[in-house]
């Protein structure tokens, strides 16, 4: 991109006194924020302007205060029809003649709108692109006097970006039928490809370019296994850091989001859905409660655009993968505008790249693929050991020589290694294949793969060619996915860059040539493997949390010191009373009757009526002397539809009904009636699966098993795989025959 200086000319058609005068009479600001003043000055100059700016950074003064200031009306285009209301509110209440025009106005609404503007009485007129399309629009903006045109969103013009929009492609011809106008066109998300794609077909190559850091230091970002999510979930927002506080939960589909909002209601969160599917009266009212604080929580669909401006948005979760990286940075932007640390969480499953993938099956060819890039870069950034804000600024082109700090993976890091062999190779892999592929080509030529490419090429030919399969402390099956990470993160070293006009083409860097005459160790991060998840980090506080722990850990000790006692009174693993989760809400909503102690997750009344009795008298005893008022806050109620599904199982199970048929019945996978048979055990329902265990367990290996969880110190299957590794266990035998022990010791 040809990025002119962001000076302007002394000799401007506007006094700077005046504008800071506007800015404090109309906006009530003392100070303008970073280069907001210059940008104003390039509007009301009359140039053609482009600005990259972070959500939260004050894009839309950049456009606001210039319309109020110049003679006419400004056009402001708009995707979002929420983001228009919201803004135009805001401005009415600054007494700010602003209007819509869109599809959801009345005939009468609509005539009202077109006389005022043709009038001069509106400063601001949002436009809906699909309404902009209209010859009627068309013909009614020829006769206003126009000051400028904005272009809101910008990215949604590019075919490379994650929200492309076919009706901004016509944008421009569109404007210069109505006139000559000057265009400022905003974006919060735009890679280098996207940014010159932008100014190419806006046809403001010439635009003043203002582009400040995409770097949100306020924001922790964290990805998480897709694990016990909603118990996670019920927890945090329980939690003294964020109960009562205002943030937006994203999901995949519309039944998710109505599922998800039903759980927190069941759980006394204030929550409210925001989908496509709900009628637009509905979706306004539910806006409207949110941000005037009458329900704490939004959940929505990650396709419907929200454009919520609300400054204290506390958190921000991804309760399923995102489709991009644009996309997961333009929605956590939602979280910290008013610079207060907030959070921005992600549960990550492989199993949601692969429903997001079938969404894209009848897309075209060129989406289809534009497409599968964007999820990749989705996976690479959820499994990649580096530091998150360094990974993400560098998606946007922007270099960061260190850990930028404030997320997951330097709070509690990925194993270390180092590499110069290995880097060295890659960008002679690259070299040498004439820099006109993209990473998984050159993975390909490393790792010695026979494909059509690599033959019709003769890249087989190359010095490099196989040199890197069967590599030391790699498994042959983690290949590829090794050499994937160690090219991503010598790439956000700085030793590759991706070619701008040639889509996922990578290039040696200048630092990478350098690199090449005079090699030294590189220190890389391991890769998460969230098919291979620890205790640790299952358990692990969401969130930046503070360092004290969420429950009264001298409460936590002495249940703990309970546990052990009963255990070595009964002869069980302590583990078999209760679990570390359970101990840990308890010492939380300290239950004082059989029924509150039942609540806890992973007791139950059976539990309650075998193993209770001690701790109650315990926890009572310790709220009196320390004079602690109780509430069972943190207990996670289900939603109706579990509770009938564990029921059917039950009775299934019950009649000896295979498992394999009842998940078939239910349409579910044999994993998932595993998951909920094991939520019914540790809840204390007694099981017996006798019936088809032993259709499929041989005896002596349901003896070694059983004789395993009695000794051992934990019930992970994790920990159980690796220690009966020798005996090729399957995770499934494994899981069964728990289920069997804590049935017959603990329930």
């Amino acid at each position: 991109m040809n990025s002119k200086s962001a000076e302007v000319e002394e000799k401007t058609s506007f006094d700077s006194l005046k504008l800071k005068d506007n800015l404090k009479s109309v906006f009530g600001y003392s100070q303008f924020r970073g280069i907001q003043e210059e940008i104003i000055a390039s509007v009301m100059s009359g140039k053609n302007t482009f600005v990259i700016m972070p959500t939260g950074a004050g894009k839309s003064l950049c456009y606001q205060l210039p319309a109020v200031m110049m003679p006419g009306t400004a056009i402001v285009i708009s995707p979002l029809i929420a983001l228009m209301k919201n803004q135009v509110d805001q401005l009415n209440a600054l007494e700010i003649n602003a209007q819509v025009f869109n599809s959801t106005l009345s005939k009468t609404e609509a005539q009202r709108v077109k006389k005022n503007v043709i009038e001069g009485i509106t400063k601001l007129l949002y436009v809906a692109p699909e309404s902009l399309t209209k010859d009627t629009t068309v013909a009614f903006l020829q006769k206003a006097n126009i000051s400028f045109i904005a272009v809101d969103e910008a990215h949604c013009i590019s075919e490379w970006g994650h929200d492309f929009r076919p009706e901004y492609r016509k944008i421009k011809s569109i404007i210069e039928n109505i006139g000559n106008f000057p265009v400022i066109a905003l974006t919060a998300t735009a890679t280098p490809k996207v940014q010159t794609d932008i100014l190419k077909n806006l046809h403001i190559e010439d635009a003043n370019v203002f582009k400040t850091s995409f770097n949100r230091p306020n924001l922790y970002y964290e990805v998480r296994p897709k694990i016990n999510v909603k118990k996670e979930l019920i927890k945090y927002l329980k939690s003294a850091k964020v109960k009562g506080k205002s943030g937006i939960i994203y999901c995949l589909s519309r039944k998710k989001v109505e599922e998800v909002c039903e759980l927190l209601k069941v759980n006394d969160v204030k929550a409210l859905p925001y989908h496509a599917g709900l009628d637009p009266q509905v979706r306004v009212r539910n806006q409207d409660a949110f941000l005037n604080e009458e329900a704490d929580v939004i959940v929505a669909t990650i396709a419907f655009g929200m454009g919520i401006d609300k400054p204290d948005v506390r958190f921000v979760i991804h309760y399923d993968a995102p489709k991009s990286l644009e996309g997961y940075y333009q929605e956590t932007g939602r979280a910290g505008r008013d610079g207060i640390e907030s959070d921005c969480i992600m549960f990550y499953s492989p199993n949601d790249i692969l429903k997001l993938e079938k969404f894209n099956k009848d897309k075209s060819v060129t989406e289809k693929e534009n497409a599968r890039h964007l999820l990749q870069e989705i996976m690479d950034y959820a499994t990649c050991g580096l530091c998150r804000r360094r990974q993400l600024l560098h998606y946007f082109g922007e270099y960061l020589d260190k850990e930028g700090g404030f997320n997951d993976n330097c709070t509690t890091p990925t194993e270390k290694f180092q590499i110069k062999e290995h880097a060295l190779w890659v960008i002679k892999a690259i070299l040498q294949t004439g820099e006109r592929f993209p990473i998984e080509h050159i993975v390909d030529v490393l790792r010695g793969v026979e494909n059509s490419y690599v033959k019709s090429y003769e890249h087989y030919k190359s010095e490099v060619y196989g040199i890197g399969k069967e590599i030391e402390k790699v498994d042959k099956e983690q290949e590829e996915a090794y050499w994937r990470s160690v090219i991503r993160q010598i790439m956000i070293f700085g030793y590759l860059e991706k070619d701008i006009d040639n889509f996922g083409v990578l290039r040696v860097s200048i630092k990478g040539h350098h690199y090449l005459e005079n090699p030294y160790p590189l220190t890389l991060s391991r890769d998460h493997d969230f098919s291979k998840v620890t205790g640790e980090e299952e358990e692990k506080e969401i969130g930046n949390a503070p360092g004290t722990k969420a429950y009264d850990e001298m409460l936590f000790d002495l249940l703990k010191s309970e546990r052990k006692r009963i255990a070595k009174e009964k002869g069980f693993p302590p583990y078999a009373i209760f679990q570390d989760f359970s101990l840990e809400e308890m010492a939380t909503t300290y239950p004082t009757t059989r029924e509150e102690l039942a609540q806890i997750n992973g007791v139950g009344m059976g539990k309650v009526d075998k193993f209770g009795k001690s701790f109650i008298a315990l926890i009572a005893k310790y709220v009196e002397e320390n004079e602690i008022e109780t509430a069972a806050e943190v207990v996670v109620k289900s939603a109706v539809n579990k509770s009938k599904l564990k029921i059917f199982i039950i009775q299934q199970i019950d009649r000896k009904v295979d498992l394999d048929e009842i998940a078939e019945s239910k349409n579910i996978s044999m994993s998932d009636v595993i998951e909920e048979i094991e939520h019914i055990c540790y809840s204390g329902t007694k099981l017996n699966l006798d019936y088809y265990i032993n259709q499929i367990i041989e005896e002596d290996r349901q003896n070694d098993i059983y004789d395993y969880f009695m000794q051992a110190e934990t019930d992970s299957i994790q920990v159980a795989m690796k220690e009966l590794n020798d005996d090729d266990y399957t995770e499934e035998e494994l899981r069964l025959m728990r289920v069997k022990f804590l049935s017959e010791i603990a329930n």
